[in-house]
C-alpha cells in the first residue's frame, strides 16, 4: 500500500473555526452558570412561598420577614459552592455522571454551610424553607443538566461546538478510534489529521497523515488542532511524551492520552504518582454491588408506584387487545434470570395466537448474531404494532421486578435458546437480574448488532453505579417517546 499524506485544512479556515470553538466553550459554562442561577432562584422563592402558605409545617409567623433579607446569600452560598465544586469544568460536561454527582454534592454540602453558619449566627432560618428549597432545587438542577446536555449534544450532532484534535498512535488503534468519533458525533471531536510510524497505512473518513508522532509540534500549527489525543503505540519509549509535552507547552491544544484499558467506567478508575509513575488503581467489577439492598429496595418503590400509575393504561390496553382477537391478554415467554434461575416474563400479547408456528415459516430476519428481529414481523397486530412503538408491551414486567425476578435497569432478559449458545464472558451478563431497560435500550434498541448490544450489557454488569441507572432510566424516556430502534 503507498504512502498516504493528504493535505491538512487551509490554515485560515481552522483558526475561525477553533476561535469558534473556544468562544463556544466559555459560552456553554456561562450558559450553564445562567441556568443555574435561575433553578437556584426560582426554588428558593417557590419554597419561601409554600412555607408561607402551607400549614403543614406549623404556624407560618414571620418567615417572609426572616427568609426574605438573607435569600440573596443563600442563593449566592449555593451557586458559589457550584463554582468551587468544579461544576462547569469542560472535562466534566457533556458526558459521563461525574458532571451529575458534583452537581449533587455541591447542593449537599451547600446545605451543610447554611445549616451550620446558621446555627453558629443563631439565625432563626425557617427549617420548612431550607427544607423545601433544597428537596426542590438539587432535582432542578440536574434536570436542567440534563436539558442542557441534550442540547449540547444537538448541537453537535449538527457541526456547532466541535473541537479539532490530533490523533497520534499505532494506526490500527487511530482507524478504530476514529471510527468511534465518526459514529458517535455527538462527542464533538473532528480530526483533522493523524500522527503515525507507519505513514503509508491508508485511514478511513479521509483523515490526513500528517507525519509521524515526532511531528507533533508542527501538526499542531498546520492544522490548528485544540487537542491531541495519545493511543496505544504513540512513541517507542515513555521520555517521548515528556518530550513532546513539553514541546506543546506554550500551544493551547489539550493533551489527552486514551489507556490500552478499555470498557472502564471513571467511577472504578482512581489515578496516583508514584515516584513520577502514574498508576491507575481499578476497582472490582460491580456485578455483586448491582445485587445489594440499595438498588432492590429502588426497585420495589419504583415498580410498586409505577404499576399503581401505570394502572388506567394498562386496562386500556388489556381491552384494547382483548377487543381486537379475543385471544389472551398476557404472553408469558420462559427467560434467563440472575444465575441462570429461569422465570416467566411477562408482557401484553402483541402478536398474533399462533406468533410461534409462524416464525418457522420465516426464511429470514434483522437481527445478528442470536437476535430473531424483524422490522415488519407480519406476526405483529394493529394494536400490538402501537403498544411496541411506545414499550407498552413490556410495562408488566413491572410485576417481574416486584418479584424480584428482574430489575428496572439491566442487561436485556434472555431466551433460553440463546444462552446455550453464550460464548466466553457472553455468560457474565447473567451476573445481575435483567432490566427492564438498559444500556442496551437507550442506545438503539432493535436498531443494535449483537456484539454491541453485549458489549453494552457487560459493560453495564462491569461497571454498575447508582447514579447511571437513574441517567439510564432518564434516556429511556427520550428512547420510548422517540420509537427509535422499536419493531
Amino acid at each position: 500500500m503507498g504512502q498516504v499524506l493528504v493535505p491538512a485544512p487551509s490554515r485560515p479556515l481552522l483558526q475561525g473555526a477553533h476561535r469558534a470553538h473556544h468562544q463556544g466553550r466559555w459560552t456553554v459554562a456561562l450558559t450553564l452558570f445562567a441556568v443555574d442561577a435561575v433553578l437556584v432562584a426560582l426554588s428558593c422563592t417557590l419554597a419561601l412561598n409554600l412555607r408561607s402558605q402551607l400549614t403543614l409545617f406549623g404556624p407560618t409567623g414571620d418567615v417572609m420577614t426572616l427568609v426574605a433579607p438573607v435569600m440573596a446569600l443563600f442563593i449566592g452560598t449555593w451557586l458559589v459552592t457550584l463554582v468551587a465544586s468544579g461544576a462547569y469544568r469542560q472535562r466534566l460536561l457533556g458526558a459521563g455522571t461525574t458532571e451529575y454527582s458534583v452537581v449533587a454534592r455541591a447542593s449537599v454540602l451547600t446545605a451543610a454551610v447554611i445549616g451550620i453558619s446558621a446555627y453558629l449566627a443563631d439565625y432563626p432560618l425557617s427549617r420548612a424553607f431550607f427544607f423545601l428549597a433544597f428537596i426542590i432545587g438539587t432535582p432542578a438542577l440536574l434536570l436542567g443538566r440534563l436539558l442542557m446536555r441534550r442540547v449540547l449534544h444537538a448541537a453537535r450532532r449538527r457541526g456547532a461546538m466541535r473541537l479539532p484534535v490530533l490523533v497520534v498512535g499505532d494506526p490500527f488503534r487511530i482507524s478504530d478510534f476514529s471510527k468511534v468519533l465518526h459514529r458517535e458525533t455527538w462527542i464533538g471531536y473532528d480530526v483533522v489529521g493523524a500522527l503515525t510510524h507507519d505513514t503509508g497505512y491508508e485511514l478511513p473518513h479521509e483523515i490526513a497523515v500528517l507525519g509521524t508522532p515526532h511531528d507533533a509540534l508542527s501538526a499542531v500549527h498546520e492544522s490548528g488542532a485544540r487537542a491531541v489525543i495519545f493511543l496505544e503505540g504513540s512513541f517507542r519509549e515513555s521520555q517521548d511524551f515528556n518530550k513532546l509535552a513539553r514541546e506543546l507547552e506554550r500551544e493551547h491544544a489539550q493533551l489527552i492520552v486514551v489507556p490500552s484499558l478499555t470498557e472502564l467506567s471513571s467511577t472504578r478508575v482512581d489515578m496516583q504518582t508514584i515516584a513520577g509513575v502514574p498508576l491507575l488503581t481499578v476497582a472490582k467489577p460491580q456485578a455483586v454491588r448491582a445485587g445489594r439492598w440499595v438498588k432492590r429496595s429502588f426497585d420495589i418503590i419504583v415498580a410498586s408506584l409505577g404499576l399503581v400509575l401505570a394502572s388506567p393504561l394498562m386496562l386500556v390496553t388489556a381491552l384494547a387487545i382483548k377487543r381486537e382477537d379475543a385471544g389472551p391478554v398476557i404472553f408469558r415467554q420462559t427467560r434467563v434470570g440472575k444465575d441462570g434461575v429461569l422465570f416467566h416474563c411477562l408482557k401484553f400479547r402483541s402478536m398474533v395466537t399462533n406468533a410461534d408456528e409462524l416464525k418457522k415459516t420465516i426464511d429470514s430476519h434483522d437481527g445478528e448474531g442470536l437476535l430473531f428481529k424483524l422490522k415488519r414481523d407480519p406476526r405483529v397486530t394493529k394494536v400490538g404494532r402501537v403498544i411496541r412503538r411506545y414499550s407498552i408491551d413490556e410495562l408488566p414486567q413491572l410485576w417481574n421486578i416486584l418479584r424480584g425476578e428482574m430489575s428496572l435497569v439491566g442487561p436485556r432478559p434472555a431466551l433460553e435458546s440463546e444462552v446455550s449458545r453464550y460464548e466466553g464472558d457472553v455468560s457474565r451478563r447473567l451476573a445481575v437480574r435483567p432490566g427492564l431497560t438498559g444500556l442496551w435500550q437507550v442506545s438503539g434498541r432493535s436498531d443494535l448488532p449483537w456484539e454491541e448490544a453485549v458489549r453494552l450489557d457487560l459493560y453495564y454488569v462491569d461497571n454498575w453505579a447508582f447514579v447511571q441507572d437513574l441517567a439510564i432510566m432518564a434516556r429511556t424516556a427520550k428512547a420510548v417517546f422517540s420509537s427509535r430502534g422499536a419493531y
